[in-house]
């Protein structure tokens, strides 16, 4: 079953303003998080669960993008990407 994927309008406007090569890896993890849920990106870059419901991972050295998840839930909800240093998680 594929999962519906949440991007607010906010984290739409920071990925715009992100370079060309980080955009085009958001946009596989997007594929991913759909196709296989938020444990999906496992084998990407510092792919981590920060919590039992929240999970990170690296679109390259300097920038990363984290998530959230509900258990029973079929809605990941993308609540950050930027750089890895303004990460809410840091």
């Amino acid at each position: 079953m594929p999962f519906k994927v949440l991007v607010s309008r906010r984290v739409l406007k920071k990925i715009a303003k992100l370079p060309q090569k980080v955009q085009n890896r958001f946009d596989i993890l997007y594929g991913v998080l759909q196709k296989s849920g938020p444990a999906g990106p496992h084998d990407w870059q510092k792919y981590s669960k920060l919590s039992e419901h929240e999970y990170h991972c690296h679109l390259t050295y300097h920038y990363v993008a984290c998530w959230r998840h509900e258990k029973k839930s079929i809605i990941v909800e993308v609540y950050y990407v930027g750089s890895r240093e303004d990460a809410p998680y840091a």
